[in-house]
C-alpha cells in the first residue's frame, strides 16, 4: 500500500491505524489457517513456531494500534468500511495462492512492513498536530515496522536453510 499523501488529522491517522489492525488480523488468520490445514503432523517444529509467533505478534500489534486509536480524538470508522478497504488493497491473494506456507508468510510479513513504512513516511511528511504525541506515535510505528522486518528476515533465513 502506498499511502501517497500526508496524514493531516486524527481522523486520517485513525483510519490508517484501523487498516493496520485489519492487516494484522489477516496475518494472524493466515497463520492459523496454515496450522489447521497442515496439522501438527505435517509441520516441522521450526515452521510451527514461526506460525505461532506470527499469530501472537499480530495480536500484540493489534492491541498496540488499538491503544493509539483510543487516545485519538476521533469517532470510530465502521469496521466493515475498513475491511472493504483492506480487501480491495490486499485481498487479491489467498493463502492457497502461494507455493507453500513460507512464501505466504513472507508475503504477509513484507506487506505489514511496507504498510508501517508508508504510514511512518506519511506522518513524517506532515506537520499536523495529533492528540497523541508525534514522537511517541512514530516510536510505536517504528517498533512495529522493525518487528515486521525481523519477521521477514526470519522467514528468509528458514527458506534459505531449506534450499
Amino acid at each position: 500500500m502506498s499511502v501517497g499523501y500526508q496524514v493531516t488529522s486524527d481522523h486520517q491517522l485513525a483510519r490508517l491505524l484501523q487498516i493496520g489492525i485489519v492487516l494484522e488480523e489477516v496475518v494472524e488468520a493466515r497463520a492459523y489457517h496454515h496450522h489447521e490445514e497442515m496439522g501438527d503432523d505435517s509441520l516441522d517444529e521450526e515452521i510451527r513456531d514461526l506460525l505461532s509467533h506470527a499469530a501472537e505478534e499480530s495480536n500484540e500489534h493489534r492491541e498496540r494500534l488499538e491503544a493509539v486509536i483510543d487516545r485519538l480524538d476521533v469517532d470510530s470508522v465502521p469496521f466493515e468500511e475498513i475491511e472493504a478497504l483492506v480487501e480491495a488493497q490486499y485481498g487479491q491473494t489467498k493463502p492457497e495462492d502461494f507455493d507453500g506456507v513460507l512464501y505466504d508468510q513472507l508475503c504477509n510479513e513484507e506487506t505489514a512492513y511496507k504498510f508501517y513504512d508508508d504510514v511512518i513516511e506519511a506522518i513524517e511528511a506532515s506537520d499536523a498536530q495529533f492528540t497523541i504525541d508525534r514522537e511517541e506515535l512514530l516510536t510505536t510505528l517504528r517498533e512495529l515496522r522493525e518487528e515486521e522486518a525481523d519477521g521477514v528476515e526470519e522467514v528468509t533465513r528458514i527458506m534459505e536453510g531449506r534450499e
